[in-house]
């Protein structure tokens, strides 16, 4: 399954601080549709994603019934993004690892 959406990235100062990108309901409510398939522990599932010219492997947290996309530091600096700026994402759901 194939997804494409936009959002803004935000920061995250907990414990464990990072940036993300909220997927929006109606992407999410598909997610959430395929997630008892492919999900591996407490609800994450696993993507392939694509930001700009940047593709990397990681997992959307379930989050109040959305998903949030965890943003590393190597695909900001690539891709020359910070916190506020708004961004199209391309996520493909991988299966479990």
């Amino acid at each position: 399954m194939d997804v494409q959406f936009t959002g803004e990235i935000w920061y995250w100062r907990g414990p464990s601080p990072y940036h993300f990108v909220t997927v929006p309901d109606e992407p999410s409510r598909l997610l959430r549709a395929l997630a008892p398939a492919v999900t591996y522990g407490w609800g994450v599932l696993p993507v392939q994603v694509r930001l700009g010219g940047t593709q990397w492997r990681t997992s959307l947290i379930p989050k109040d019934g959305r998903y949030l996309l965890p943003v590393k530091s190597a695909v900001r600096r690539a891709e020359d993004l910070d916190q506020g700026d708004t961004v199209t994402v391309r996520l493909t759901v991988a299966g479990r690892p």
